[in-house]
């Protein structure tokens, strides 16, 4: 399957300095022709979300996988003739490759090789913005590289003599290498550990105001930015490319009844994400793990949109979360306005009072008000609506109501103040026995 021409846009084609060949080796017995040709797709987009020019991209059913080179024998030498031919300076290898399939393809095509895992680290690096973002792809391309150092930096194969604090003689310089990595890897850590501190210190001031989290996750480019955008009147960077959103956005929201929560634009998933980026990006993902409603934004249009809800869920699985009443997950069936007549009404029905799933747009905002009336139900359970009247003096009840319930509408009198709050049982029932208040 030959892409070529696939990218036609000239801005991006004025940008792209890198000749790439990408090649899906797909391991599976019997490959359906149309996942077969989705993953093919994604890989280029992929290459392509960083201005890579993608000359040739093919399918190869792996039968046998070679420890080697992973492809046989024939596929290597068919390549190697084919790489020289259209010029090509990077191979995108859409699988994981051990360092020495690596390296041994790198010398058989005689041209840079880097598989999926290598790939997002690059577009991970190119695309971090904030301080955050850098330190955890750093820390995930240190963790990638510190195993590979024999693969692809040879000059550091020499030895390195003399005396000094810093390698003995006879060390050689790819075991300093090794360990200057490592120790920067340690920095790191200590690092992104004040990083989580910080949030750690966020999320609890959250928790004395409180305001409710609602997250937003899905498969990157499933229109999560565009939603946000639409939900919370924000200019978030949105656009049709593979990991457009890196770092972490949370604006407020306020929903119809008045009662305000915090919605978090978290990084896209995708399929065999790197478990170097799960575990690096953890304080990122924190948010969702102490999110109060998480809503999966899945790209209803897509014609994989199941494996790509597989996907989601698996890393969600990775993280200890799953559907519960600690975390109701909320499906929105983004981009329905992309669907036919007759798609949409096979669609679940988004007036049920118990829909798991809502079809919406991002785009022009369909569903949109469904989607916000289930969120607020989601986290209206369990909580009891109370009107109260606080004498203006007694200012530690005041202060009690705005630390252990949400006060969505307040009304300052000369001898007393009318709130309305949302509390739990529990602290509904101490209110109510509280006889310096008068509950309206």
């Amino acid at each position: 399957m030959t892409a070529t021409g696939q990218y036609s846009d000239p801005a991006a084609t004025a940008k792209a300095k890198t000749r790439v060949v990408v090649l899906y080796p797909d391991l599976r017995q019997r490959p359906a022709a149309d996942e077969t040709r989705a993953r093919v797709e994604e890989a280029c987009g992929l290459a392509a979300a960083i201005d890579l020019d993608v000359v040739h991209a093919e399918h190869i059913s792996v039968s046998r996988p070679r420890p080697s080179t992973l492809f046989g024998k024939g596929v290597v030498e068919r390549f190697e003739a084919l790489i020289k031919a259209l010029e090509a300076d990077l191979v995108v290898v859409d699988h994981s490759l051990s360092p020495g399939q690596q390296r041994n393809l790198e010398r058989a095509w005689k041209s840079k090789v880097i598989d999926r895992t290598g790939l997002i680290l690059e577009i991970f690096g190119e695309r971090a913005r904030t301080r955050e973002g850098m330190l955890q792809v750093e820390l995930a391309h240190l963790t990638y590289q510190k195993s590979r150092l024999v693969r692809s930096w040879t000059h550091l194969e020499r030895q390195r003599g003399g005396a000094g604090f810093l390698g003995g003689p006879g060390e050689s310089q790819i075991e300093i290498d090794r360990r200057l990595i490592a120790d920067r890897i340690t920095r790191l850590k200590k690092e992104l550990d004040k990083v989580v501190r910080t949030r750690d210190l966020h999320r609890a001031a959250r928790k004395r105001v409180p305001y409710p989290i609602i997250a937003l996750v899905g498969y990157t480019n499933a229109g999560k930015s565009t939603l946000f955008n639409y939900l919370t009147e924000s200019a978030v960077h949105a656009q049709d490319q593979l990991f457009a959103t890196l770092d972490p956005t949370m604006r407020a929201l306020e929903l119809p009844s008045g009662r305000r929560v915090i919605l978090s634009d978290t990084v896209g998933f995708v399929s065999d994400l790197p478990h170097e980026l799960v575990a690096a990006f953890r304080a990122t993902l924190e948010e969702v793990i102490e999110a109060d409603v998480i809503i999966h934004v899945r790209d209803i249009s897509h014609a994989e949109t199941e494996d790509q809800k597989r996907d989601v869920e698996e890393v969600l699985s990775r993280m200890d979360i799953e559907s519960s009443d600690r975390h109701p997950i909320l499906e929105a069936l983004n981009k329905v306005d992309l669907l036919d007549g007759s798609s949409r009404g096979l669609m679940h029905d988004p007036t049920a009072s118990d829909a798991a799933a809502l079809p919406v747009s991002g785009l022009t905002g369909d569903g949109t008000a469904e989607l916000i009336a289930h969120v607020e139900r989601l986290i209206s359970i369990g909580r009891r609506e109370l009107g109260v009247a606080v004498p203006v003096e007694d200012g530690k009840t005041l202060a009690w109501l705005y630390r252990k319930g949400e006060v969505v509408a307040r009304e300052d009198g000369d001898s007393e103040t009318k709130v309305t709050v949302f509390l739990d049982p529990a602290d509904a029932d101490r209110l109510s026995a509280n006889e310096s208040v008068r509950l309206l």
